[in-house]
């Protein structure tokens, strides 16, 4: 479905908002890759259906030679499935009852005064003020309280706004307000006046008094930001950093803070993993899997790889976490999967494994891939296990034995990885049904020296073995670990002592097998 006939299917009070969100890249250096993330309604009928669905879009918008966006490359989840189950008539940012201003006149006014537009107010500030424990809020009174709250904050922030300036709903728990001619003194005495405003006076709602407190975010213009989209992000960083300062409750944006140069590296990842992922330079390698007593290998790991211009490689831990915290996970899960099912087909006497984020954990959509990648061929589908970390099961129990259970169908087997990492261990395997569990190297790195841990790894075999489940001791290192876990009972061991991971290249090389 390409651009235009999918904006048919966007509620019209957010198709405006959406387009100027993912476009909002105008002044942007050529040939960039800029990250995005937002919430719109979507309707899946069409906007002559009545269905309508929360959903949340994260990409890159790709820019041409002239800076000019041309392409939005990224995934879409449906968003706050509880909120939309349990509040069918929520207003949507965009609708606010009390008149106030929209995100898209908000981001205008905001882009208006970094483009010079604003006349001789040429600096400014912006400020994101934020609803505090609006969870704890709807648990105890309900959505519709929420709501309240959102509404009475929105319109005691209006009688402090000066005439000149621009307030507007910005998200579901936040307002943004655009301070013309102001310097950093006057930007803090205006957060400082919010938080008092909203703040006087409990909140009367349906269900009686409910105490408000808010935070607020604060950048200065042009000084902290020369985009619309930079002011927005780093507003928002600010009001994170607002939000767990007890003290003050507002925070300005410091572009020197390691918070900072963090977020920066983290987007400059991002963008190579989106190119990386054009140009086809995710790469996996394999690690042998031993069988305990005879060290043959049972099957490969499938383990990430970033090819980088200059043929330099990269390990998963250094551009996956990055990859996740801006919502490219699920692309990085298909691509792998794509490579992981070529090598099914080319070598059949192989088996595999390949980890899948908690992400691909819930969606429908990778399970299809699977199916359609491999033709429901049970000779490919019978050779690969599936890995999923337990921290990510337990999270969402239901979604994951899903999960589990249309991989078994296929024909898959399927593993918990890093087991005894999370807290639900015994609930986990009773639950979901996986073929293997293995155990978290964190407590078999030091087996050798350390009680303690020999202590529990035994007591994690004994039960994966009491429910019927084989299992895998990861990270073994020296003979002393290979002795301790094969008297333990383990049924499998993977580490650099049976083979570091190799890059697997296009001549379907076989790793070879270490010596131990």
């Amino acid at each position: 479905m390409r651009g235009r006939a999918f904006a048919l299917h966007i509620d019209p009070k957010h198709a405006a908002a959406r387009y100027d969100d993912v476009r909002r890249v105008a002044k942007a250096p050529a040939n960039a890759s800029i990250p995005y993330a937002l919430q719109y309604r979507f309707m899946p009928e069409g906007r002559r259906g009545k269905a309508t669905i929360w959903v949340e879009e994260r990409g890159v918008c790709i820019t041409d030679a002239r800076g000019e966006p041309v392409q939005a490359e990224g995934t879409i989840r449906v968003a706050a499935e509880r909120r939309r189950r349990t509040r069918p008539q929520s207003v949507a940012p965009g609708a606010e009852p009390s008149g106030i201003p929209s995100r898209a006149e908000l981001t205008g006014t905001l882009s208006q005064l970094l483009s010079g537009g604003a006349g001789r107010d040429t600096k400014g500030a912006f400020l994101l003020v934020g609803v505090n424990d609006l969870t704890r809020i709807n648990e105890t009174y309900g959505y519709d309280v929420g709501d309240e709250v959102i509404s009475i904050v929105g319109q005691r922030l209006a009688t402090a706004v000066r005439g000149r300036d621009c307030l507007g709903r910005f998200s579901s728990n936040k307002y943004g307000i655009v301070l013309h001619g102001c310097d950093a003194d006057e930007a803090v005495a205006v957060a400082r006046r919010m938080i008092a405003c909203v703040e006087r006076d409990i909140a009367s709602t349906r269900s009686g008094a409910v105490a408000v407190a808010v935070f607020v975010g604060v950048i200065l213009l042009p000084d902290h930001a020369q985009s619309t989209q930079d002011a927005i992000g780093r507003a928002m960083q600010a009001a994170d950093m607002a939000r767990v300062n007890p003290r003050d409750r507002f925070y300005i944006y410091d572009p020197s803070s390691p918070r900072e140069a963090e977020r920066k590296r983290t987007i400059a990842m991002a963008d190579e993993v989106i190119r990386a992922l054009n140009d086809r330079r995710i790469a996996i390698a394999l690690q042998p899997v031993v069988t305990s007593g005879s060290h043959d290998p049972e099957f490969y790991e499938c383990l990430l790889r970033l090819r980088l211009p200059d043929g330099s490689v990269l390990d998963a831990s250094e551009f996956v976490p990055a990859a996740e915290e801006l919502g490219l996970a699920k692309l990085i899960d298909h691509r792998a999967l794509e490579l992981t099912i070529d090598l099914l087909r080319a070598v059949p006497t192989r088996k595999l494994a390949l980890n899948v984020s908690a992400l691909s954990t819930t969606d429908r959509h990778w399970i299809d891939a699977l199916e359609a990648l491999t033709g429901k061929d049970r000779r490919l589908t019978e050779r690969l296990t599936v890995e999923i970390t337990e921290t990510a099961a337990v999270s969402d129990m239901e979604a994951t034995a899903n999960f589990v259970t249309a991989l078994k169908r296929a024909g898959c087997r399927v593993a918990l990885d890093d087991f005894g990492a999370g807290y639900a261990s015994f609930r986990s395997l009773r639950n979901l049904g996986v073929d293997m569990v293995k155990i978290d190297g964190s407590f078999i790195e030091n087996i050798g020296t350390n009680s303690n841990d020999e202590t529990f790894v035994q007591t994690l075999l004994d039960l994966a073995h009491r429910f019927g489940v084989q299992t895998v001791g990861e990270w073994v290192g020296d003979e002393r670990a290979v002795d301790l876990l094969e008297k333990a009972g383990v049924s499998y061991l993977q580490g650099d002592f049976f083979g570091a991971p190799e890059l697997h290249d296009d001549k379907m090389a076989s790793p070879r097998k270490s010596a131990g």
